[in-house]
């Protein structure tokens, strides 16, 4: 499938694996750009080092390109930036704030940029920053979210750009991308449906509970906090979302208890202290394969239904 953002970015599917924190390092990454998708490294709050090294092991895997996503709000970012630009990294994903101040000297590099946005008014302000396309993500999505529809989202920022965009949120098969497509994308970014992917490295526990992840099995928590989050729901999402609701949990209290809470989750499969974020359409993900049959099945799927 030839589409902008294959051209853009020299993949053999318009498919962009997630910037999950914690979830997305080398060994997923490099599996999904080796099936023909851009794997992305998670940039996080971890330590230089820590990243430089994952970026070298990338590149052992496969000769693919692939990106790294930064959160731009992570105290490191500054850091991460020149570390993308040093190492040679094909593509930068961007959250959590604005990229403008470092997108001249990305794109002086070589890099291709796309931020994540969550409205129309972002994109445009993404677009005259420089970026090459954005990723349009709904509230659908696991993780931090707007409370924009995929569905809403996608068109009305095609409508606005120039540049390409990719779809993101709730889309974990062929029929997602066809109508991610149909809406004016160029592109899709998936995350939920490679957490039941062989490589994905989180725990076991993790692994077991999207994919027996009902349709009403996700809960929104942080919202009093500005920063909600979408989450399988377990006995600690609930708490959260119970003590947001009545008032029994302070946003100062929220930020206390959930502080590490998502390495809980991803590490140690801590059901009691661990946040499990992934996106509302877990329930359609019910198991586990390689990363090259997940991109094989979906892109198959939606070529058949676009007819090319």
């Amino acid at each position: 499938m030839k589409t902008k953002i294959t051209e853009l970015l020299g993949c053999e599917y318009p498919v962009i694996q997630g910037g999950m924190a914690w979830v997305a390092e080398h060994t997923l990454a490099a599996a999904v750009s080796n099936a023909g998708g851009i794997g992305l490294i998670a940039g996080g709050s971890a330590p230089i080092d820590y990243l430089r090294d994952q970026i070298r092991k990338c590149k052992e895997k496969t000769d693919k390109p692939f990106g790294v996503n930064i959160m731009l709000m992570s105290p490191n970012a500054d850091d991460l930036a020149q570390l993308c630009i040093d190492e040679g990294v094909a593509v930068v994903t961007t959250g959590a704030g604005n990229p403008a101040k470092f997108i001249p000297a990305w794109k002086e590099a070589g890099i291709k940029v796309i931020p994540v946005i969550p409205s129309v008014a972002l994109a445009k302000r993404m677009e005259r920053a420089g970026a090459d396309a954005v990723v349009a993500e709904g509230t659908e999505s696991g993780g931090h979210i707007g409370e924009n529809t995929t569905m809403c989202l996608v068109p009305q920022v095609v409508d606005a750009l120039e540049i390409p965009v990719i779809a993101a949120g709730g889309i974990a098969d062929g029929r997602g991308v066809a109508a991610s497509f149909m809406l004016g994308a160029e592109g899709v970014q998936i995350g939920t449906r490679f957490l039941a992917s062989e490589e994905c490295q989180i725990h076991p526990t993790f692994k077991e509970l999207v994919v027996k992840a009902k349709d009403t099995d996700s809960v929104v928590t942080g919202r009093y906090t500005g920063h909600p989050c979408r989450n399988i729901k377990t006995k600690f999402s609930k708490r959260l979302a119970n003590g947001e609701r009545d008032g029994s949990l302070t946003p100062e209290e929220f930020e206390e208890i959930t502080l590490g809470s998502l390495r809980k989750a991803v590490v140690d499969g801590n059901l009691d202290e661990g946040s499990f974020l992934c996106g509302a359409i877990a329930g359609m993900v019910n198991e586990v394969k390689p990363c090259k049959a997940i991109i094989k099945e979906i892109m198959e799927q939606a070529e058949k239904l676009l007819k090319i």
